[in-house]
């Protein structure tokens, strides 16, 4: 890692590119430049054959400054020092102070290029890259510019294994709500990292977050307790208070709590028929017993069906045949 000074002061560590992947970077650069320059040298072979042969030096030397070394410049510059190649492998040219190259560093590049790299085979180049401190070719020199890796691996972030039960209990009643959520942020990563870091580091870096914390929270950490240690109890008592806060409702529906009463036994409790009326209404005393109200327009049951009549005899008068009035009943015959 180097470190580089911008124009405002500010500190930039940047990762320079080493040989091997320059050199696999100028090469898929190289391939791709020289399978066109043959192809486009072949087509022009065709189109220019009447002509004679200074015409076709002078195109194929045209040709080749176009493709090998305008075309490269170009695209630096276009691009910002990103090629096909340093883009494919994660590379970028930049200035000495971190900042984009120009047109006038692509184009010192480039016309060294063609000395370093196309004319001596790429020796050149090597050679300076290996006794130069950060890999800088005569090109990079010259130009005041230099490759960098544009893709660092990210280291992955270690599990943070919770504290003892008997530290963690020490932070239960901890006041945590001063502490911003960025000093969260950095003890939960200095946790997860500290087991990279160098022994000496890693306990200034402990003891300076223990004392932020500690200055926030009221709790000083206790005596013969490492930093590391403190950072990770107060950790776990977040992490568990936080839990609670999401799923301490359970797994299942929340029912509505049972009111509790200190009345003695025997004594009326609400919800029951003998409770006592609620304060703001009268009371009503309820009758032992009650008898059925009557109905106001009873229903007077169907009469029945009246027999058939029979037919009376010849010699009685009709009124003997005929029932009585308002009764529905026949005598006998």
């Amino acid at each position: 890692m180097t470190e580089f000074v911008t124009g405002e002061a500010v500190a930039l560590e940047l990762r320079p590119a080493r040989l091997p992947s320059r050199a696999l970077a100028v090469l898929l650069d190289l391939v791709v430049a020289l399978t066109v320059y043959v192809v486009l040298i072949l087509a022009l072979a065709a189109a220019t054959a009447s002509l004679d042969e200074a015409a076709q030096a002078a195109i194929a030397v045209a040709s080749f400054l176009l493709l090998l070394v305008g075309v490269p410049i170009a695209v630096e510059t276009l691009s910002h020092g990103r090629s096909l190649g340093k883009l494919a492998f994660g590379l970028r040219v930049v200035r000495d102070d971190g900042g984009p190259i120009r047109f006038r560093h692509a184009l010192v590049r480039g016309a060294m290029g063609v000395v370093e790299i196309l004319m001596t085979m790429g020796v050149v180049a090597c050679i300076a890259s290996f006794v130069s401190a950060r890999g800088r070719r005569l090109g990079d020199v010259f130009a005041g510019t230099l490759v960098v890796r544009e893709r660092i691996p990210v280291a992955r972030t270690g599990f943070v294994a919770p504290p003892p039960p008997q530290v963690a209990a020490l932070f239960t009643g901890l006041d945590l709500s001063g502490v911003p959520d960025q000093l969260w942020l950095g003890v939960r990563q200095y946790l997860g990292r500290m087991g990279q870091l160098d022994r000496q580091i890693s306990w200034s870096m402990a003891g300076r977050l223990a004392d932020e914390v500690a200055a926030r929270t009221g709790a000083p950490v206790p005596p013969g307790m490492p930093p590391a240690m403190y950072l990770a109890g107060v950790l776990q008592e977040r992490q568990t208070r936080d839990a609670h806060r999401a799923f301490g409702g359970g797994a299942g529906a929340p029912h509505a709590p049972q009111p509790h009463t200190n009345a003695p036994h025997g004594a009326p409790q609400p919800g029951r028929p003998d409770a006592p009326a609620p304060q703001g209404r009268p009371s009503q005393p309820r009758p032992a017993h009650q008898p059925p109200a009557p109905q106001a327009n009873p229903m007077p049951p169907a009469p029945a069906a009246p027999p058939a009549p029979t037919a009376a005899p010849a010699d009685r008068p009709a009124s003997e045949g005929r029932p009585a009035s308002g009764t529905g009943f026949a005598p006998p015959a």
